[in-house]
Parts: C-alpha cells; sequence; structure tokens
C-alpha cells in the first residue's frame, strides 16, 4: 500500500525514468503524474539529461513556458521527423500567403461593387444571384504575386 502511494505522487518523468520523485525533483511541476505521455514524447526527442540542462538554464519564471515549448517541438517532430516545427510554420506561412490571397480577391470585388452598384441588379430590382463573376478591377488580381506581396498598391481604396 506504501509502494502505491509514493508512485501515485511520483511525477511523470520519474515515473518513466523508474527513479523515486524528491520533493525537490525539477520536473515535477511541469509534468504531473497524469502526464506521462508528455513526458515520453519530450524524453523520446530531446532525452531526460537534455530537458533538465534546459530547465537549470531557463529563469524560473519562464520554465513553464520553455516546457510547453520543448512539448510542442517534440509533438512536431515525432509527427513530421525531417521537417519538425519548421514544417508547421512552412504550412502556416502559405496558408497566410492563400488567405491574404482571398482577402485582396474579397476587396477588389467589394471595389467592383461599391462603384458599380446597378450592375448586379436584374430587371425586377433584385440582386443578382452570383456575384463570382465579377470582373476584378483595375487588374489587382494580375499584380497578386506571391514573392512581391504588398498591400500598398492597395492603398488607394478606402477600406484599406
Amino acid at each position: 500500500m506504501k509502494n502505491q502511494e509514493s508512485r501515485s505522487s511520483s511525477c511523470a518523468a520519474c515515473k518513466a525514468l523508474k527513479r523515486r520523485c524528491t520533493p525537490n525533483c525539477q520536473f515535477a511541476p511541469y509534468f504531473r503524474s497524469d502526464e506521462t505521455k508528455k513526458f515520453a514524447k519530450v524524453h523520446k526527442v530531446f532525452g531526460a539529461s537534455n530537458v533538465s540542462k534546459i530547465l537549470n538554464e531557463v529563469a524560473e519564471e519562464q520554465r513553464e513556458d520553455a516546457v510547453n515549448s520543448l512539448v510542442y517541438e517534440a509533438e512536431l517532430r515525432l509527427r513530421d521527423p525531417i521537417y519538425g516545427c519548421i514544417g508547421a510554420i512552412a504550412s502556416l506561412e502559405n496558408k497566410m500567403v492563400e488567405l491574404e490571397h482571398d482577402l485582396m480577391l474579397a476587396r477588389a470585388r467589394l471595389a467592383f461593387c461599391v462603384n458599380q452598384p446597378s450592375s448586379f441588379l436584374n430587371e425586377h430590382g433584385n440582386m443578382a444571384p452570383c456575384v463570382y463573376d465579377i470582373p476584378v478591377a483595375s487588374g489587382m488580381v494580375e499584380a497578386f504575386n506571391q514573392n512581391s506581396f504588398s498591400f500598398d498598391q492597395f492603398s488607394h481604396l478606402p477600406f484599406i
């Protein structure tokens, strides 16, 4: 019974490393006993010794952020062993470029609608059903270039 009590109070790191968890264990505040998978990922990628060294070098008020960063990096490295975090960052950057492009198209269509309000009314005075066929005003889409994209070229529009 006493053995089970000491086990339940051990942090995830001490459980994984099969050692007794002391009251001043540096892993205990960051790897609770129910977070065994969290520590296992970090241990697999970085190793317990390196995590210990990192925690010793980081100021105490920043250690929780450092551990969260290590966990995130470990999860991404295990998911994508070649690119890891860089792959996730690149994916997010690509998504951002796509969204900027979509935003530019929406702004161009809006500018066209503002300048040509009567062209969207049918013969009964109701809005036309499809606005996706609107030509983009002043070649804004053609000006889009992923390598040299800038919103400055649209600064003359009133809603930017």
